[in-house]
């Protein structure tokens, strides 16, 4: 029996066993929401709808136009991760909510569907991006390729199949399909170009695509994940066998153990391994003034170099803001100086911010052997003051994750003032925190919040 096969086999299991996944369904379901209004009025986004022809009948968040499943998909995906502030997952890390989200509520619109398929569909499919994520840790990234992109459209295959209550045949199939559209390469880095940020918004429409052939006959490879030419192959460069991967991270236990439950919240608008040396630069600056500091040195695991920290003089000196949110220096100097790195921090008038740049180009790194990443994103920051003295502040764990996770309140918050900055008003917020929680009890319908 084939890995998909067998994942096909445990979603009856996994849709009986929904309701343990929903807080944190609904955890997701606000903060993405939040995410959407608050990129919608961004450049990437105005480009993204424009570009999308077809109309429909399906919701993207914060704007008038309705489309088809496939555009709601694409436009509230791109949005949701668009400023890079929406759930990650230690040990991956990917990005399952940005993706799954957007799929399963496009498709529950389409079709109707009654708010426990929709939950059904959010808990199968941010499973599957979580524990895909295990099979080969680092080698996707090594690979040149997004995890959350390639691995977020199995993920939407599999939601959305689950959310439609599709029979294993067809699931198999859509997991098939999906594995030939999957797509995103991690070249955004060289120049903090946009295409990061529509990863998430392919990965969801082509699961939808992918479901819509696989309902209609369209034959997929069983061993589409394990197989000799199959995906891990393609995008971890594993070798063509099944023992090459370590698939009892995504198999086992499948439909009765939410390893998804795990899924981090941010706290701040930028790439998942900064967030802790943030904290760590925020405590420092409440210890020391900032304007002696002669040096900053961070210890930091091998597997973040070549995204966070090389080439170090162009992170040093990032050359717009949203290639800020991918260079640990700036991220740094933004927790030393702002005492934040909320949305605020990213911007093009605080990207070319002279002391902001000026203390990110004191900021480099050695590699700690001994760094659990990516099992734990943890942080480190030391400073050499002028005088000669040194400080530090350490970070075992990301703020936001299993350990400090935030709360409830926490998330609602963060959707506030999402919300605010993306220009709805108070009472638009409370209506939707309202809807919230009735959302996986009835019909799923955004209309109202168009």
């Amino acid at each position: 029996m084939s890995i998909a096969e067998q994942l096909a086999r445990a979603v009856p299991r996994a849709r009986e066993n929904a309701p343990a996944f929903r807080e944190t369904a609904e955890k997701l379901f606000i903060d993405v929401a939040g995410l959407c209004v608050a990129a919608r009025k961004s450049d990437y986004v105005i480009a993204a709808i424009k570009s999308w022809e077809s109309g429909g009948a399906c919701t993207a968040i914060g704007h008038g136009r309705a489309l088809d499943s496939a555009g709601a998909a694409f436009v509230n995906g791109t949005a949701a991760h668009g400023e890079d502030f929406d759930d990650t997952f230690e040990g991956g890390p990917v990005h399952a909510g940005a993706v799954i989200v957007p799929a399963v509520l496009a498709i529950a619109e389409r079709e109707k569907l009654a708010g426990r398929d929709a939950l059904a569909g959010i808990a199968v499919g941010c499973e599957l991006v979580c524990r895909s994520s295990l099979v080969a840790p680092k080698r996707i990234h090594k690979a040149g390729f997004h995890p959350t992109a390639v691995l977020g459209a199995l993920g939407a295959a599999a939601g959305v199949a689950s959310a439609l209550r599709l029979g294993e045949r067809q699931f198999v199939d859509a997991l098939g399909v999906v594995g030939s559209m999957a797509s995103g390469i991690i070249e955004y880095l060289a120049e903090g170009a946009w295409t990061k940020r529509m990863h998430p918004g392919w990965a969801a429409q082509a699961g939808i695509r992918a479901v819509d052939l696989a309902r209609h006959g369209f034959v997929g490879p069983r061993t589409v994940l394990e197989g000799t030419h199959g995906f891990y192959h393609a995008f971890a460069h594993i070798g063509g066998d099944a023992a090459s991967g370590d698939w009892a991270k995504l198999t086992d236990g499948f439909g009765e153990e939410w390893v998804a439950n795990g899924i981090a919240f941010k706290p701040y608008a930028c790439g998942t391994m900064t967030q802790p040396y943030v904290d760590c630069a925020r405590r420092l600056a409440q210890r020391i003034d900032v304007t002696d500091i002669a040096d900053v040195l961070c210890e930091v695991g091998e597997g973040t170099v070549h995204r966070l920290w090389e080439p170090l003089a162009a992170k040093q000196q990032p050359p717009n803001a949203y290639a800020g949110k991918f260079s640990t220096p700036y991220c740094v100097a933004a927790g030393f100086l702002l005492g934040h790195a909320g949305l605020d921090a990213f911007t093009e008038q605080s990207a070319r911010d002279p002391a902001l740049r000026s203390l990110a180009a004191k900021v480099r790194y050695v590699i700690d052997p001994n760094n659990p990443y990516p099992d734990e994103f943890t942080g480190h920051v030391r400073v050499r003051l002028k005088d000669g003295r040194e400080i530090e502040e350490r970070q075992a764990h990301m703020r936001g994750g299993v350990h400090e996770p935030l709360t409830r309140a926490d998330i609602e918050e963060k959707f506030r003032q999402n919300c605010a900055y993306g220009g709805w008003n108070p009472a638009q917020a409370d209506r939707f925190l309202a809807y919230a929680p009735r959302a996986f009890e009835t019909r799923v319908d955004l209309g109202c919040f168009r």
